[in-house]
């Protein structure tokens, strides 16, 4: 990802993956809310917010891979990019703000709570990057010191960011904004310390890794489209399918 591009173009980003988010998370949530009535089993609001919070926030695999392919304008790429990689903190917050209501009960929420889940916004922004601060400076260290032994070199690169990921989401914090800011930070000083044939290893592994990673996430969405016998509510369908596509385009 080109640092320059993403730090020159943040309040776009910021913009779309903040507001954005939360403005599609409302109307979609809203929207499900006045038709609650023609759907299966009526959810509560509740229910209807965090479902609307699930799906307002997907990350465009798709969309990037394409991208990626046909070579689009850098400024489209990292706006997309971006967006999808920020609003993880955003829906984290979401989802688990509207979880505790859902079991505590409107009744049993206060104003604190909504301050706290405010709260909660920045700390798991502020800490993940803080985490993935830390990883890539520890990454930077042990490549810089540990230059002789080429053997390592590209297990280091590898297995820092994901460190930096697992130890985020243990505490709670955004893994995906952990691993990016780790990703960043090495990409500054990974290069002088490591030798070509590390970074090779490491591009082409990386490449390898994903391109996989993205075939099997889509052949476990197939299958589970037809390995359990679902109850279709259609008008639930229909409605949410038209909340994504103009919500998200407004």
């Amino acid at each position: 990802m080109p640092n320059k591009e993403f730090f020159r173009n943040i309040g776009t980003i910021t913009t779309y993956a903040v507001v954005g988010t939360l403005w599609n998370t409302a109307a979609t949530g809203l929207t499900l809310y006045s038709f609650k009535n023609y759907f299966h089993g009526h959810p509560s609001p509740i229910d209807l917010f965090l479902f609307a919070t699930l799906i307002s926030a997907v990350d465009p695999v798709a969309v990037i891979c394409v991208f990626e392919e046909i070579h689009v304008n850098q400024l489209l790429y990292i706006c997309v990019f971006g967006e999808s990689l920020l609003n993880d903190a955003v829906t984290i917050v979401l989802y688990h703000t509207l979880h505790a209501m859902a079991a505590a009960g409107v009744d049993a929420i206060f104003w604190t709570d909504y301050l706290l889940a405010i709260i909660a916004f920045f700390w798991v922004s502020v800490g993940g990057i803080l985490v993935g601060a830390l990883w890539a400076v520890l990454t930077g260290i042990v490549t810089k010191f540990g230059a002789g032994v080429s053997v390592v070199q590209p297990l280091t690169c590898l297995l820092f960011p994901y460190l930096a990921y697992l130890i985020a989401e243990s505490f709670g914090l955004s893994g995906i904004l952990a691993i990016v800011v780790c990703g960043m930070g090495m990409k500054q000083y990974i290069v002088g310390n490591i030798s070509e044939q590390s970074l090779v290893t490491v591009n082409y592994f990386m490449k390898t890794l994903s391109s996989s990673c993205e075939a099997v996430i889509f052949v476990f969405l197939g299958l589970s489209a037809v390995s359990k016998n679902h109850d279709l509510d259609f008008a639930f369908i229909f409605i949410t399918l038209f909340c994504n596509f103009c919500f998200s385009i407004y």
